[in-house]
């Protein structure tokens, strides 16, 4: 029985060796990993953790004889570039202009008495504004007057507000009294409620058609109520009638003074953290990739969750997320937006605000983007949830604060071409032309595939390039090309004091001089715009997609009206803003 005690007694004198022996290689373990690189340096950002959802599939194997690709590693700084990335070329050139001309009559000289324009909207926030935007413009064709439009309250974003608890009503009829006579309620008919009659109008329908369908109706019933009044009125209207509609765009249409006092709190805590800031409409929810019929690298997984929410939608074709992707139709991810924005010079430490939803595949996800960017903030990050209370149960209260700090940022970015993004890139040129970043998605795509090949130095270089024409400079895009909300051209003017004013002039493109701002560098020849412009379509030209919803455009270079023009009034309601 000795040996064995003598055997316990010696195995014990090891444990203080093996335990020292275990510390000293866990120490030299959590050493080496501070020696390693950031995970924003490393091949694919958070490769390890993040789901497949941000990879791209290439070919990356190198065998004997091949040379190994070149590092892409994502610097913390934004890199060297002569341009102010907070503004836009020449801008100071251009401001807003919707006065009415002299020829344009007042309300009260040409409304006619006992007549009575209604409209009921329909979507999200960001769809019903330009369908109360053109009700305006209607009732100025009809030459009736207007009832306050009433607010969808039963689609897709259930939300039972009502005008005046989104927009300021009282402002809303003043500011208008010389263009068009509202009113608030319908008067009551032989003491009783007065129900109009209702109709619907065809998409596109332009003054005459107005005139030609609505005149004998309004004249019988006196009373119209027209139903679903979205993009109800071309997109091709004259001069004074477009400049209405910025008049009620820019000037008009106010939001309440308790979501612009909760918006500006925002504004104000995001400019306390920096002195500029990004925002970024993201739109990468699950509904929003299920219909674009793409493919995120997530697996058997994404495919059987999309194809579940996809199937909701009848009149939807078979997807090619091939095709898609390489037309420019696929929303980017998270990251590479990220990516997009450090190309074009924005650094690590900048701030950025992110509008969206439920985000596909939740916080990883997000991860590499705010592996880009760290300083990431959402109303929600900003405010507590007794502040947001008031609006947490109204998801357009909700929306109009996250328009409120896109709109007010230094930079907007959209990841998709709905109305929000519209409205907030022609609010940003009609107010001077701020930047707003618009992905060129069919551009950016075999950009996005084959980085694991290139340098950060090359990748930077082409996606500057790719987003030529795409950065929101003044007169990027033709007057009357593309939807009249994105490119209010007959309501910017030039300056021509600002132009004289300037010193000095520098050749661009061979056929025409612009003036050099004094108080910036001069821009790169890589970044200057070329007479290169966006393939924007014109709205009025193009079929309804209602027989073709398969079309969905994102960040392609053409874009219409009717994107969301469908049978299905969820996936209208859905894409709406």
């Amino acid at each position: 029985m000795a040996y064995p005690r003598r055997r316990h007694q010696y195995r014990h004198r090891f444990l203080p060796a093996i335990s020292a022996i275990s510390a000293a290689i866990l120490f030299l373990f959590v050493f080496l990993s501070f020696l390693a690189p950031s995970p924003v340096e490393t091949d694919h950002i958070h490769r390890a953790r993040v789901p497949l959802i941000f990879s791209r599939r290439v070919n990356n194997d190198v065998g004997e004889g091949n040379e190994a690709p070149p590092k892409f590693r994502v610097p913390d700084n934004g890199g060297v570039l002569h341009r102010d990335i907070w503004s836009t070329k020449n801008s100071r050139f251009y401001y807003g202009c919707s006065n009415a001309s002299s020829q344009f009559a007042e309300a009260a000289a040409v409304t006619r008495p006992d007549r009575y324009l209604a409209i009921a909207t329909s979507g999200g926030l960001n769809q019903q504004r330009t369908g109360i935007i053109d009700a305006v413009v209607a009732a100025r064709i009809l030459n009736v007057t207007l009832v306050i439009p009433k607010l969808d309250q039963k689609s897709f974003w259930k939300d039972v507000s009502n005008f005046s608890e989104i927009f300021d009503v009282d402002w809303f009829i003043s500011f208008l009294k010389k263009d068009v006579k509202i009113i608030k309620d319908l008067p009551r008919r032989r003491g009783q409620i007065w129900n109009p009659y209702t109709m619907r109008v065809p998409r596109k329908c332009n003054e005459q058609c107005y005139v030609r369908r609505l005149v004998p109706v309004l004249s019988k019933k006196h009373a119209v109520q027209l139903t679903k009044f979205d993009y109800r009125l071309s997109n091709r209207l004259g001069e004074e009638l477009q400049k209405l509609r910025c008049r009620v765009n820019y000037h008009a249409l106010k939001f309440t003074n308790p979501i612009r006092q909760m918006g500006a709190k925002l504004v104000r805590r995001m400019r306390t953290k920096s002195k500029h800031y990004i925002a970024l409409h993201l739109r990468f929810e699950p509904d929003m990739l299920a219909f674009s019929g793409c493919y995120y690298g997530g697996g058997d997984k994404e495919r059987r969750e999309l194809a579940t929410i996809r199937r909701r939608w009848k009149t939807l074709h078979n997807p090619n997320p091939e095709r898609e992707r390489r037309q420019g139709r696929c929303p980017l991810t998270p990251e590479e937006v990220g990516l997009l924005l450090r190309a074009l010079g924005y650094d690590r430490d900048t701030h950025i605000f992110v509008a969206s939803g439920e985000v596909y595949g939740g916080e990883s996800t997000l991860a590499p983007l705010k592996a880009l960017f760290p300083n990431y903030h959402s109303k929600e990050i900003l405010a507590n949830q007794d502040e947001l209370k008031p609006f947490s149960s109204f998801s357009s209260r909700m929306a109009a604060l996250d328009f409120i700090v896109c709109d007010e940022s230094d930079v907007f970015v959209t990841n998709n071409n709905g109305n929000m993004a519209k409205i907030i890139a022609g609010r940003r040129r009609y107010f001077g032309h701020k930047p707003t970043i618009r992905p060129n998605a069919k551009k950016l795509y075999r950009l996005f595939s084959n980085r694991v090949n290139m340098t950060w130095e090359e990748f930077s270089s082409s996606a500057r390039s790719s987003q030529r024409g795409f950065m929101g400079d003044p007169k990027e895009v033709r007057p009357g090309r593309g939807a009249f909300h994105e490119n209010p051209a007959c309501c910017i003017c030039e300056d021509p004091e600002a132009k004289k004013n300037t010193g000095s002039v520098r050749k661009v493109t061979g056929k025409k001089s612009l003036p050099v701002r004094k108080d910036m560098d001069v821009v790169a020849v890589e970044d200057q715009n070329t007479n290169e412009e966006p393939e924007w379509s014109d709205p009025d030209e193009e079929d309804d997609l209602s027989s073709q919803l398969g079309n969905s455009l994102y960040n392609e270079t053409s874009l219409e009206d009717d994107m969301f023009s469908s049978e299905e009034p969820e996936l209208d309601e859905l894409l709406s803003d």
